[in-house]
């Protein structure tokens, strides 16, 4: 039983989620009258890092502008929708990635150089650093970057839409 929405779940391998995925987004996007293809493709591997999605759905067109407005905010609402539509299961979420302009990715190369600034800066002065609240897959990347750092550790504080990381001396 999937504890987040109290529905049983089965299992499936991943790629059936593909066709589904792929359907209701050409639905959407008809309905929806938006300027946008998108393409569905697994992304090379290049590092043996287990956060990487194994599927990318890689949108394009004359409206995909809209989609990274406001810190991607539609694209991300899209990926929520169309992903809790095909009811993937909560564990699977991360290996399925919406992605435009290569936003995602870079994205990622962001955080993970906020997260060694900020890290230095917890080092050098031994105050506790508190970065702007993220939604969980950012947090995540947060948490992954400085994992492997003897003398910190990050702590996600506060609820909801105000969660954020403090990074932290370990004393």
């Amino acid at each position: 039983m999937d504890s987040q929405n109290g529905a049983n779940i089965p299992e499936h391998p991943l790629e059936s989620y593909v066709e589904p995925i792929n359907a209701l987004l050409k639905k959407i996007l008809h309905e929806s009258g938006l300027a946008l293809s998108f393409a569905v493709h697994r992304p090379p591997q290049t590092t043996s890092e287990d956060d990487l999605p194994e599927f990318v759905i890689d949108f394009k067109g004359a409206d995909a502008d809209l989609l990274l407005e406001r810190n991607a905010a539609l694209l991300d609402a899209l990926e929520h929708v169309v992903l809790k539509a095909v009811r993937l299961r909560e564990e699977h979420l991360r290996k399925f990635a919406f992605d435009c302009h290569d936003w995602r990715r870079m994205r990622i190369e962001e955080l993970r150089l906020t997260a060694q600034v900020a890290a230095e800066r917890v080092l050098e002065t031994g105050d506790p650093f508190v970065l702007s609240p993220m939604p969980p897959r950012e947090r995540r990347i947060i948490h992954l970057a400085l994992r492997d750092q003897p003398k910190l550790r990050t702590v996600s504080e506060g609820v909801g839409p105000e969660r954020h990381i403090v990074i932290v001396p370990n004393r």
